[in-house]
């Protein structure tokens, strides 16, 4: 496949904007009516996300190998909606109709054969990652809700229980479907290493004009049952006992994942008596947005191995230590050290650049792929999965 007649192509089709969106889920409901029920009642949000993956998935399938493992997340995770194999069929022709739609004349032989054999090489991994697990895992897991605790005034700490064996690794994320927004899924990272009990934490931050973070904030609430999809995401795991240190930088609920790697540090250390040094950043605009506070100053009180530095960006008043917090942490890279960074995508950037600046390596620095594209050493690009309201 010519991969540059296919990122030519892609980028001269996203110049027509929200109209190739709409092309596209117009021709796939016509033309498969059956596939309609899959997709929430209201498009608004959701619209641009599936057509927008999809070209840029494909459009970058020469780094189909790096990407297998992201691609078979994707397979897997896509069995919550009911997908099967012929509905790749439908979507696949579906976008080279819209592509030939605003491509024209430029639509042709030879074109259609790159964009079909790129296509088909992304579908069969995620077909065939889907029918592998459907052997041995449900579409999704039905969950309770245990516990609800409103922390701030646009943050909530809810607490489910599968009502299956729920395996996942600390910093991997999960998609969550509530009951009061079916069909819209979001993705959340569990706050901590897994349980006996099964429990799972998830923190959960208000987005304004959200669909479905405001309506968990405000409503979700104990007793109520939740869907969990598959876990997805390797980028922000560590392997069992690694000793390699750890500089963690966090931007608002970006915390929950690095808290549950934290989490699995120390189970290793109250093992062991040995752990790697872990030195944990926290950056949030404002004070009263630190939420998980006093746990983290008593565990740096209580572990040798562990430092905890709270950054404040938007309160001239604040007495401790303001700014970017990928600044602030950059600040303290010391080689041979992994950077583990979570937040908000301009967060995610910021802290890369600073951190490369600082002069750690692009292999030391981890933020997961599934919602940021991996950065060669010269360049941070946009995602190529759009995430949508993530925590």
């Amino acid at each position: 496949m010519d991969v540059q007649a296919l990122q030519r192509s892609w980028d001269r089709v996203t110049r027509h904007g929200d109209h190739v969106a709409l092309y596209f889920y117009s021709h796939l409901f016509v033309t498969h009516p059956e596939v309609r029920p899959m997709f929430p009642l209201s498009m608004a949000g959701q619209r641009d996300k599936l057509v927008s993956a999809l070209g840029r998935i494909v459009s970058n399938a020469h780094q189909i190998e790096h990407d297998t493992a992201f691609l078979q997340h994707l397979g897997r995770d896509h069995r919550k909606y009911e997908v099967v194999a012929d509905h790749y069929d439908a979507v696949g022709a579906s976008l080279c109709a819209t592509l030939k739609h605003f491509l024209g004349s430029e639509w042709d032989e030879e074109l259609a054969a790159h964009w079909t054999a790129a296509y088909q090489v992304i579908a069969r991994v995620m077909v065939e990652a889907a029918e592998n697990s459907s052997e041995s895992t449900p579409d999704w897991w039905d969950a309770d809700v245990v516990g609800v605790e409103r922390r701030t005034m646009d943050l909530a700490l809810l607490q489910v229980r599968p009502r299956q064996p729920f395996s996942y690794r600390p910093g991997q994320s999960v998609s969550v479907e509530i009951p009061q927004r079916p069909r819209l899924w979001r993705y959340f990272s569990p706050a901590n290493a897994p349980r006996e009990d099964g429990t799972i934490d998830l923190h959960v931050q208000q987005i304004d004009g959200g669909q479905v973070s405001p309506t968990v904030v405000r409503s979700l609430a104990v007793g109520d049952t939740v869907r969990l999809g598959a876990p997805v995401g390797e980028r922000l795991t560590r392997r069992s006992y690694d000793p390699t240190d750890l500089l963690m930088v966090a931007g608002g609920t970006g915390l929950a994942p690095l808290l549950a790697v934290l989490e699995q540090v120390d189970l290793e250390w109250q093992r062991s008596g040995t752990a790697p040094h872990v030195h944990l950043f926290h950056g949030v605009r404002m004070p009263w947005h630190l939420y998980d506070r006093p746990r983290l100053r008593e565990l740096a009180r209580e572990r040798p191995w562990f430092e905890y530095t709270e950054v404040v960006s938007d309160d001239a008043s604040y007495p401790g230590v303001r700014g970017k917090v990928g600044a602030i942490a950059s600040r303290h890279a010391v080689p041979g050290s992994t950077a583990m960074v979570c937040g908000g995508p301009q967060m995610v950037a910021h802290t890369l650049q600073r951190l490369s600046d600082a002069g750690m390596q692009p292999s030391d620095i981890t933020y997961e792929h599934f919602y940021y594209p991996a950065a060669d050493e010269h360049t941070v690009r946009p995602a190529l999965i759009p995430s949508g309201e993530h925590r």
